[in-house]
């Protein structure tokens, strides 16, 4: 089982995102990392100067690093930092809208959470385009991903571990609008929320989390407890999608887990402890809403390898 970071989906100010990545290349027990801007293209720009130095610490550190593509295009200028990106030489490309599915057909390439892959036939035809890994969408059970899995065995396919859950993507500015400003005159609000700005019901219920054109769950995907069923079942990749907690410790708690170096609980503990903004939850596993938790021992367990087919 191998571990990937997924890119962050926030606007961390450059210097912050540039010194993330240098500790991660430096400390982390990943594989896997997943550079670029996913949600907008008007924070692309304050990330250029600082991306090749990124790619570069990664590289010498021994990450295999994916390039990751914005989640929705709309304008002309994306789509042409789309093609470009997907021209790039050397680094496999993630995918996450479909207008990039075409550019990158037929050559190896990353199909991102965005891209929702629901069931096993979309994931053969993405698998027949190219698609050497498809990270799943957070909302399926552990039924599906097996059927999945089984459906592609020459490609890695990927389960968001630890994390808010990316749920849309919209061109309208969340953010913005909140603060009574226009998109195009955002002022970059949204980077004084750098896990995302919370949105409550009526009731002052947290319900979801807002982050610029991006809808996430306000909880914290946490399938630290669950690793060794993915593990089971053929899952290839746990991603940990960075939030402001220490992004190390929690790759090194996933690692722990899965070198049998540390039991679920304890570092489940440990993870709810270094990220105690949002409750954890692992409700979509198990086909339950995706905000509960549901205790493994109260659970049926998810189907071995063997049967994963049926």
């Amino acid at each position: 089982m191998r571990l990937t970071l997924g890119p962050v989906l926030f606007n961390w100010p450059a210097a912050r995102w540039r010194d993330f990545y240098f500790r991660i290349a430096d400390e982390a027990a990943v594989d896997t990392v997943v550079v670029g801007e996913v949600v907008c293209s008007k924070r692309t720009p304050f990330l250029a100067e600082a991306t090749p130095l990124v790619i570069d610490r990664l590289r010498r550190a021994g990450k295999e690093v994916v390039l990751a593509s914005l989640a929705l295009v709309t304008l002309e200028r994306e789509r042409r930092g789309v093609a470009a990106l997907s021209s790039s030489a050397g680094l496999m490309v993630e995918a996450n809208d479909v207008s990039g599915l075409a550019a990158l057909a037929g050559r190896p390439h990353a199909v991102g959470p965005l891209i929702q892959v629901y069931n096993e036939d979309t994931a053969g035809y993405l698998a027949r385009r190219g698609a050497r890994r498809i990270s799943l969408a957070a909302e399926l059970p552990a039924s599906a991903i097996a059927r999945i899995v089984a459906a592609v065995p020459e490609t890695t396919v990927e389960v968001l571990a630890f994390g808010r859950a990316p749920l849309a993507i919209s061109v309208r500015c969340y953010h913005a609008r909140a603060e009574g400003l226009s998109k195009d005159n955002c002022r970059f609000v949204c980077e004084r929320d750098p896990d995302g700005m919370t949105v409550e019901t009526l009731d002052r219920e947290p319900f979801v989390a807002v982050n610029g054109l991006q809808t996430l769950s306000h909880a914290c995907v946490d399938l630290a407890g669950e690793a060794d069923w993915l593990a089971a079942i053929g899952v290839g990749a746990l991603r940990l999608s960075p939030q402001t907690c220490d992004m190390v410790m929690v790759a090194d708690q996933f690692r722990r887990v899965l070198d049998g170096a540390a039991a679920p609980d304890e570092a489940l503990a440990a993870l709810r402890a270094a990220f105690p903004q949002a409750p954890h939850a692992n409700g979509f596993l198990y086909g339950r809403p995706g905000m509960s938790w549901v205790a493994r021992d109260d659970a049926a367990p998810a189907p071995p390898a063997h049967s994963a087919a049926s």
